[in-house]
C-alpha cells in the first residue's frame, strides 16, 4: 500500500504526471549529496585567509600529523576549530533545517509553492527572536533569566509556532487548503511580524540595533559552540521527527479525507508537522537570522530529479540544503573580502529568480 500512496502523490506534481519508479535513482542520489556534503563541509573549513590544507587538517584530525605536511599552527588551530567549524556545523543543521521545513510545509498545504519564508513563518520566529534581544534585560528579564541562552530559540520557536497555527487555520477549510489563500494570508502576517519587529527595532540602542542589522539579513558570523548547544538539539529533533511523517504525507498529497481512509491520523500529522517545522524554523532564525528560499529551491530541485516520494525527499532535502548554504556561506565571506556579504543576499539573489521561474511554470495549473 505504501508504494502505490508514494506512485499517486506523485501523479500531479506542477501538471505533470510521473510514472515508474524512481527509487534507485532517489537513492543515488543521496548517496551523492552526502558525498557532497562532506567534500563541502571540507572546503568550508580550508577556505579562507588560513593556509591550513584539506589534506593537512584531516591528518591533524585522524593521525595529529601528516608525513611531510606541517602540523596546524597555534593560529590556524583557532580558525579551524573555534571559527570556522562552529560555522560549518549550524551552516549544516541550519540549511537542513530550511530546506526539511519547507519540504514538509508542500507536503502539508499540497502545493510546491510553501516556504516558510515566503508564508510568514520566518518572519513571526524573527519576532519572537527580536523580542527577546530588545526586551531582554527590561520587560521579559524573568523570561531570560529563567532559560539562559535558550531564551532566544524558545522565543523564535513560539513566534514560528503561532504563525504557523493562524496560517494554516486561516488557509484550510473543510481539509482544503487554498494556494491562493495561503500566499496573501503568508504576507498579511508577515507584514504585522515585520512591523512588530520595526518596532522593536526602533526602540534598540546602538549595539542592539549593530547586532540586528546583520542579524535580519541573515549570517553564520556568529557562530559559537554556545549557539549551536543552544539551537542544535532543538534542530535535530525537529529533523529527527520528519522521517516518521514522510508516508502520512505521501497519503495526504491524495487528499485528507483519502489518508484518513488509508488509516493516517491526519489530525496528528498536522500537529506534529507544525511543532516541528515550528521549532526547527525559529531555532535557524535565532542563530542565523533571516534566511530565504531554501526552503522552496531545495524541495523542489529534487521533485524534479527524484519524484514527490517523502522518503526519499526528506532526507535528500536536508544534504542539499546543507550543501547550498554552506556553499551560500562561503560565497558570502569572499565575495566582498575581506567583508562579509549577509548570507540572505545571496540566497535572496538566487531564490527570488528560481521562485519567479516557478511561478511562470506553474502559470497555466495554479490560477492565483
Amino acid at each position: 500500500m505504501d508504494e502505490t500512496i508514494a506512485g499517486v502523490a506523485g501523479v500531479n506534481q506542477g501538471g505533470r504526471y510521473i510514472s515508474g519508479d524512481r527509487s534507485g535513482r532517489a537513492l543515488l542520489v543521496i548517496g551523492a549529496l552526502a558525498v557532497a556534503l562532506v567534500v563541502t563541509a571540507l572546503v568550508s573549513l580550508t577556505w579562507g585567509a588560513s593556509d591550513a590544507s584539506a589534506l593537512g587538517l584531516v591528518g591533524n584530525w585522524l593521525f595529529g600529523a601528516v608525513p611531510g605536511q606541517e602540523a596546524l599552527s597555534v593560529r590556524d588551530s583557532i580558525i579551524v576549530y573555534d571559527i570556522r567549524l562552529p560555522r560549518v556545523i549550524l551552516g549544516i543543521l541550519v540549511g537542513a533545517a530550511l530546506a526539511v521545513s519547507g519540504a514538509v510545509m508542500q507536503g502539508l498545504f499540497r502545493n510546491p509553492l510553501a516556504d516558510p519564508g515566503l508564508v510568514g513563518v520566518s518572519a513571526g520566529a524573527g519576532l519572537g527572536a527580536v523580542s527577546v534581544i530588545v526586551l531582554g534585560s527590561t520587560f521579559l528579564a524573568p523570561f531570560t533569566a529563567l532559560l539562559g541562552s535558550y531564551a532566544l530559540s524558545l522565543a523564535a520557536f513560539a513566534g514560528g509556532l503561532i504563525t504557523t497555527i493562524i496560517l494554516y487555520n486561516v488557509a484550510t477549510r473543510q481539509g482544503r487548503t487554498s494556494i491562493a489563500t495561503m500566499l496573501l494570508a503568508g504576507i498579511a502576517l508577515g507584514a504585522m511580524a515585520i512591523a512588530l519587529t520595526g518596532i522593536l527595532v526602533y526602540m534598540a540602542d546602538d549595539r542592539q540595533l549593530r547586532d540586528l542589522t546583520f542579524w535580519q539579513l541573515g549570517s553564520l558570523a556568529g557562530a559559537t559552540w554556545m549557539k549551536i548547544a543552544a539551537a542544535g538539539p532543538i534542530i535535530a529533533l525537529a529533523l529527527a521527527a520528519t522521517p516518521f511523517m514522510a508516508k502520512g504525507l505521501n497519503a495526504l498529497a491524495l487528499g485528507e479525507a483519502t489518508a484518513s481512509h488509508l488509516g493516517v491520523p491526519v489530525q496528528r500529522l498536522k500537529y506534529v508537522a507544525i511543532v516541528a517545522v515550528s521549532a526547527a524554523i525559529g531555532a535557524s532564525v535565532a542563530v542565523s537570522g533571516g534566511i530565504g528560499f531554501i526552503g522552496i529551491v531545495v524541495p523542489h530541485l529534487l521533485r524534479l530529479a527524484i519524484g514527490p516520494d517523502n522518503r526519499y525527499l526528506l532526507p535528500a532535502s536536508a544534504l542539499l540544503g546543507a550543501c547550498l548554504l554552506l556553499l551560500a556561506d562561503a560565497v558570502s565571506r569572499t565575495i566582498v573580502a575581506p567583508a562579509e556579504l549577509p548570507i540572505g543576499i545571496v540566497t535572496a539573489a538566487v531564490g527570488g529568480p528560481f521562485f519567479l521561474w516557478i511561478l511562470l511554470r506553474k502559470r497555466g495549473v495554479v490560477d492565483l
